[in-house]
């Protein structure tokens, strides 16, 4: 019953102690949002996560996609892998989600590993 009761509080995202009701709760412990702006801030940095976590999660699955195009031998594909990889580098990097040594770094192992894998065939 306690797991239900859980469930359901952190479905709906309120938190109630005695008779007062918080509405989200951040690193375990509930916020008090009195004030419209506050509530609005939350908001907004919650939609914000989500659409950085988007980014990178897109960036993770190119690279592992380039890594196995890589593994499997296939120079074209890696190609065009590695080019679509380094598109959405520069596209996290544009909407400031990465960083430019971070992005840097990323694109350099990539083409390190496109360049070893592939050089001794040419």
């Amino acid at each position: 019953m306690i797991y239900l009761e859980k469930r359901l509080e952190l479905l709906t995202n309120q938190h109630s102690f005695g008779n007062i009701v918080y509405k989200f709760s951040f690193g375990g412990f509930p916020l008090s949002l009195k004030s419209k702006s506050v509530e609005k801030r939350h908001k907004q940095s919650e939609v914000r996560r989500l659409r950085n976590k988007a980014a990178k999660s897109s960036a993770r699955t190119c690279a592992k996609k380039f890594v196995a195009a890589v593994h499997a031998k296939d120079e074209a594909l890696a190609k065009a892998k590695l080019q679509e990889l380094c598109k959405e580098l520069d596209t996290a990097r544009g909407k400031g989600i990465l960083t430019r040594n971070a992005v840097s770094r990323k694109k350099s192992r990539m083409m390190k590993l496109y360049n070893v894998s592939f050089a001794a065939a040419k």
